[in-house]
C-alpha cells in the first residue's frame, strides 16, 4: 500500500510513499480506511507552519477519517472485525493531572494522529482501542469521515459557549470548522451570521448561503452598518472566532455586545490589541480546543438528525493521487472540506 507523507520541512513536500500494512498490537485494531478529510491542520503541515516543527519526517498525515476494522489484537474487547469506526485523534497519556481530571483533550503529554505518528492518508492504520469511536452502520462513510471536525464545533458551541435560543451569533471564518460551528449554533437556536474575507466570496461564503446563513464580507461590506441592522445596534451575543488569523480576535471584540461572549476556536498565533475594552465591557473570553468522547457522541446525533448538513458541505472532487491540487485549492479558499477516497492508496 501507499501513504501520503510530509517529507521535508518546506511548503508542499507531500509524497506518495510505499508502506507495509501495519500489524495491530495487543490493544489495537487494524482499520481499513475508507474516507479521510482535509482540515486546516493538514494545510498547516503542507505549509509547514512553526507549530509542526516537532514532526519527525517523513510522517503520513491526516486525522479525520472513517473505516472498518479488519483485524483486532488479543486484548481488544470493545470492538470486533467488521465494526465501523472513527478515531479520536488526540490521544491522552492517561496519567497526567488533566487526564485524571477527565480533560484528555488538554493532556500534558498528548500525541496527535498525523502529526506525532502516521495518520490516515494510507490504506490501513493500527489504532489503540481506547482511541476508537463506533459509527452507526447506516451513516454515509463520507459523512462519517467528518465526525471529528464536527465534534470540534460541537464542543465549541454546546460545551463552551453560552448560545441560547434567540441569541444573535456571528461566526468569523467560513472554513470547515466555521461552517460546522455555524450549523451547530443554529441547531441550538442561535440566529447565525457567517463572516469571511474577499477570497471567500467565490466559494465559501456562497456555500454558507447554500447552508441557509446570512453572510458578510468583512473587506467589502460596512461591518458597523451590518451589525447595527442585524442586532438593533447592540452587537452579537456570541462571536465564534474560527479564522486562525491574528485579525480574528480584534474583529470579534468590535462585533460582540457588552456582556457578550467570544469563543476562540481557531489558533491565531500572535495578535496585538487593547484589552481594556474587554474588561470594561465584561466580555467573556472562552477558548475551545479539540474534542472528547461526548463531543463525538453529540456529533453523530447532530448528523443523524440533519442538524448538520454534510451532503452540501463536503467536496469529493479531489484525489490523494494528486493531493497538491486539493491543498492549493483549500488554501486559496476554492474549496471548504475536501474528502478523499482512501481506497486509491490500497491499489
Amino acid at each position: 500500500m501507499r501513504g501520503l507523507a510530509k517529507t521535508s520541512r518546506s511548503r508542499g513536500a507531500l509524497e506518495l510513499v510505499d508502506l507495509q500494512r501495519p500489524s495491530p498490537g495487543p490493544d489495537e485494531a487494524l482499520v481499513e480506511v475508507d474516507y479521510a478529510g482535509l482540515c486546516g491542520s493538514d494545510a498547516g503541515i503542507y505549509e509547514f507552519e512553526s507549530a509542526f516543527e516537532r514532526m519527525e519526517l517523513p510522517t503520513v498525515i491526516g486525522h479525520e477519517y472513517t473505516g472498518r476494522i479488519v483485524e483486532t489484537g488479543a486484548d481488544v474487547t470493545r470492538f470486533a472485525v467488521g465494526d465501523r469506526v472513527v478515531e479520536r485523534p488526540i490521544r491522552g497519556c492517561g496519567a497526567c493531572y488533566q487526564c485524571e481530571m477527565g480533560e484528555e483533550n488538554v493532556c500534558q503529554n498528548a500525541v496527535i494522529t498525523g502529526v506525532d505518528h502516521d495518520g490516515a492518508y494510507e490504506g490501513y492504520v493500527a489504532v489503540p482501542e481506547t482511541a476508537l469511536h463506533p459509527v452507526p452502520e447506516g451513516m454515509d462513510p463520507r459523512h462519517a469521515a467528518l465526525v471529528e471536525p464536527t465534534s470540534i464545533g460541537a464542543r465549541a458551541v454546546i460545551e463552551n459557549s453560552e448560545v441560547r435560543p434567540g441569541d444573535r451569533v456571528l461566526v468569523a471564518g467560513p472554513g470547515p470548522i466555521g461552517l460546522l460551528t455555524a450549523q451547530i449554533a443554529r441547531a441550538q437556536g442561535g440566529d447565525v451570521v457567517v463572516a469571511g474575507v474577499g477570497r471567500d466570496a467565490a466559494y465559501r461564503l456562497p456555500l454558507a448561503e447554500d447552508l441557509g446563513f446570512a453572510t458578510v464580507d468583512v473587506e467589502a461590506d460596512d461591518l458597523d452598518a451590518v451589525r447595527d441592522d442585524l442586532t438593533d445596534g447592540v452587537g452579537y451575543d456570541v462571536v465564534f472566532d474560527t479564522t486562525g488569523h491574528p485579525s480574528g480576535l480584534p474583529m470579534s471584540v468590535e462585533e460582540v455586545r457588552k456582556g457578550g461572549q467570544i469563543v476562540l476556536v481557531g489558533q491565531t498565533g500572535e495578535t496585538t490589541m487593547p484589552y481594556s475594552p474587554l474588561v470594561r465591557a465584561e466580555i467573556d473570553l472562552q477558548c475551545s480546543y479539540a474534542s472528547m468522547y461526548e463531543d463525538f457522541e453529540r456529533s453523530l446525533r447532530l448528523i443523524a438528525s440533519g442538524d448538520v448538513d454534510h451532503a452540501t458541505f463536503l467536496d469529493d472532487r479531489f484525489s490523494l493521487l494528486d493531493a497538491e491540487a486539493a491543498f492549493e485549492a483549500f488554501l486559496a479558499g476554492e474549496t471548504c472540506k475536501p474528502v478523499f477516497d482512501v481506497s486509491a492508496l490500497r491499489d
